[in-house]
């Protein structure tokens, strides 16, 4: 549940574990969108100073999870299905094409990394933990970026994933949402795995237009 996320952390690199934090709870739905982020509170709640909360927050707001609104201070954005209509489709073209080129190149010891991440994504489905279930699916992806063969495909890519992964969240909240997604990935996995660059595709193409419906289910139930 939500409530029970933790924000505390421990001396690493401060302003990326509070970035970290901070987007896993929008992810979740601790911090709901449209709902202003108290900077004193989330001092005491992370455990750090201003300075540090507000260089995390300028991050959030780069990657357009929150709005900085001067005398009014930061909430979390509220995005349209209008522009999630937009970042579907985008994710839609890179994420197919990244598909098909990683299934004709991807190296042996990255195909295990895939499956790999995919049995995390499994034991998240299982467990029905939403953070986990949002990481470990940008993980799966991230990897198949990563062997596309075009660093421009996973550059663009890259800058959409705190939205995508934002829309994940609210998808993955919808009872059922997370094993059908398990499926899906499964089939892209195989895909990969067997050097099928056209089933990967279709695969692919399957998986981001289901998740796109039920990102739309969820954000109806909320209205």
């Amino acid at each position: 549940m939500p409530s029970e996320l933790n924000l505390r952390i421990s001396p690493r690199t401060i302003q990326q574990q509070t970035v970290e934090k901070l987007r896993l709870a929008i992810f979740s739905g601790m911090f709901k969108p449209g709902s202003r982020l108290v900077e004193s509170q989330l001092c005491a709640q992370l455990g750090i100073s201003r300075p540090s909360l507000r260089e995390a927050l300028r991050s959030l707001e780069a990657e357009r999870l929150i709005e900085i609104v001067p005398n009014r201070g930061p909430s979390v954005t509220e995005l349209s299905w209008e522009e999630a209509t937009a970042i579907y489709e985008v994710r839609e073209l890179l994420e197919v094409e990244a598909a098909g080129r990683c299934a004709a190149r991807i190296p042996e010891d990255q195909l295990r990394e895939l499956e790999n991440s995919l049995l995390a994504f499994e034991e998240a489905a299982a467990s029905r933990d939403g953070s986990a279930q949002v990481t470990t699916a940008a993980d799966f992806y991230s990897i198949i970026l990563a062997n596309c063969g075009n660093p421009i495909l996973e550059e663009v890519h890259r800058g959409l994933v705190a939205r995508i992964s934002f829309f994940r969240g609210r998808s993955m909240s919808l009872e059922g949402r997370a094993q059908s997604s398990l499926a899906e990935m499964r089939d892209i996995f195989e895909a990969i795995a067997a050097g099928n660059p056209s089933a990967a595709r279709k695969a692919s193409r399957t998986h981001v237009l289901k998740a796109k419906a039920a990102a739309k289910r969820s954000m109806e139930s909320r209205t």
